[in-house]
């Protein structure tokens, strides 16, 4: 391993300081969160005017997700190399770049490359965050509340997306579902350098045939599992990327065992609070997100809600989760054990899924949707803190962008496996496409991946304090 130094050794800034840089943080999550819903409303738009035949458009969508996750590892490779600030830096400049490009594209290949852009910015600025959160708050009493706010963003982005995404397409058109990050994006990298210290480059070099084959690997996995509900899981195309992927991920393990410098230390793996805590953050996101997507169109296509009307129908379940996430969880991580309360999460998240399965074709909102919702948002809101705060600081300072890298990782594959999964499930039980009866198993489905993460946390988490 290389001598590395954490930007943890740079003088921590005055509280004032540490009050903005937990708002770009958050910003951060926020924006990389909201990039992944603000297009929804926009799609038919973008369809018409750029020119994609209907099977092609999901893929505004996925060559985010799968910049995203494909190259979350070695943004926190290159977050301990080269300092998280920069990172962060660099990371916000690629994605006002993909934001521009997306916005201005005139022909599909450009919007999905644009897309494709974006999600590497996103997959720099992620784990560069985490890593500048602990630089900022390690070893102080804040550190529980900044993980709760930093949390807390995920759910008022993707919420916020919907609202925007809807609101921008009607009044300004769809180029501003992606033009809208720029500004973000000009403001965070003027305050960035004021925010943050600049923290100490590490020596060592970045294993590039390891970043090769482990993001080439997670890439292809990733677009196996969003293409096969489409083409079928069977079909040449889905088992030759999932056949590729999974290979080229075991070439990247047998890389990152014989490696000098490794793009992730395998010994990492064996710290039994960070494998927990990824694996919990892992179907925390194969249960959650598919929820999320849904219900959103459970109330749309089932209840007759406008989209506008379904993103204003998320809103208490978001409130509660900002509410759960920044007072009720710090206080509670400093009483209850980290597998106590990822458990009860999972507990709560599970039934309140399930109570969503229950939800008739002539539903009705105050009674089949509100409750439930509100129940699977404690658990979330219960679960996700202290599962991500373990897997960050579990791992050795030096290592804490590879620790973010890898949570993130986790997180985002969980969620595409889980939304591609029940989505196959979905179609399946389905009578006659965006009913009920489809609706019902994805939500049957996710309430089950809930009960495993349940099991996990039990059996992967140590009972100690937060």
């Amino acid at each position: 391993m290389s001598t590395t130094q954490n930007a943890g050794a740079a003088p921590l800034p005055r509280a004032p300081r540490r009050g903005l840089g937990l708002a770009l943080i958050a910003a951060a999550q926020f924006v990389v969160i909201m990039d992944t819903s603000i297009i929804g409303v926009a799609l038919s738009d973008i369809a018409r005017d750029v020119g994609f035949a209907q099977e092609a458009l999901s893929w505004v969508f996925n060559a985010y997700v799968i910049a995203f996750g494909g190259l979350l590892l070695l943004g926190g490779r290159l977050s301990d190399l080269f300092g998280a600030r920069r990172m962060f830096t660099i990371g916000w400049a690629v994605l006002l770049a993909g934001s521009l490009a997306a916005g201005l594209a005139g022909d599909a290949g450009v919007e999905i490359a644009a897309r494709a852009v974006q999600g590497a910015g996103a997959a720099l600025i992620a784990p560069a965050a985490l890593t500048l959160l602990m630089t900022l708050f390690g070893g102080t009493p804040q550190l529980p509340r900044a993980f709760a706010v930093y949390g807390a963003a995920a759910p008022i982005g993707g919420t916020a997306g919907v609202f925007l995404g809807g609101l921008l397409t009607e009044y300004l058109g769809w180029p501003w579902v992606f033009y809208i990050t720029v500004p973000i994006a000009i403001a965070i990298l003027a305050l960035t350098p004021i925010a943050f210290p600049r923290g100490v480059r590490a020596t060592g070099r970045v294993d590039l045939l390891g970043a090769i084959a482990g993001t080439a690997g997670l890439a292809l996995v990733v677009y196996g599992v969003v293409r096969a509900p489409e083409i079928g899981w069977l079909s040449i195309e889905a088992t030759g990327s999932l056949g590729a992927g999974i290979l080229l991920l075991g070439l990247f393990v047998a890389r990152q065992a014989r490696a000098a410098e490794p793009l992730l230390r395998l010994g990492m793996l064996r710290l039994p609070q960070l494998a927990g805590a990824n694996i919990a953050q892992l179907l925390l996101g194969a249960s959650w997100i598919p929820m999320w997507f849904f219900l959103n169109l459970y109330l749309q296509n089932v209840l007759g809600a406008s989209a506008f009307a379904a993103g204003a129908a998320l809103v208490p379940m978001t409130v509660l989760i900002v509410i759960g996430m920044t007072l009720v969880a710090p206080r509670l991580s400093a009483r209850l054990s980290t597998r106590t309360m990822v458990a009860s999460g999972f507990v709560l998240l599970g039934v309140g899924v399930g109570w969503l399965a229950l939800a008739p074709s002539d539903g009705v909102y105050a009674a089949h949707v509100l409750p439930a919702s509100l129940v699977a948002a404690s658990g979330m809101a219960l679960a996700f803190v202290p599962s991500l705060s373990t897997a960050i600081a579990s791992a050795p300072p030096e290592e804490a962008g590879v620790a973010s890298g890898l949570v993130n990782t986790s997180y985002q594959i969980g969620s595409a496996v889980g939304l591609a999964v029940l989505t196959a499930v979905s179609a399946g039980a389905s009578v006659d496409g965006g009913d009920a009866a489809g609706y019902s198993a994805a939500f049957v489905g996710a309430a089950v991946i809930a009960a495993v993460g349940l099991l996990a946390a039990v059996l992967g988490l140590r009972a100690r304090r937060g």
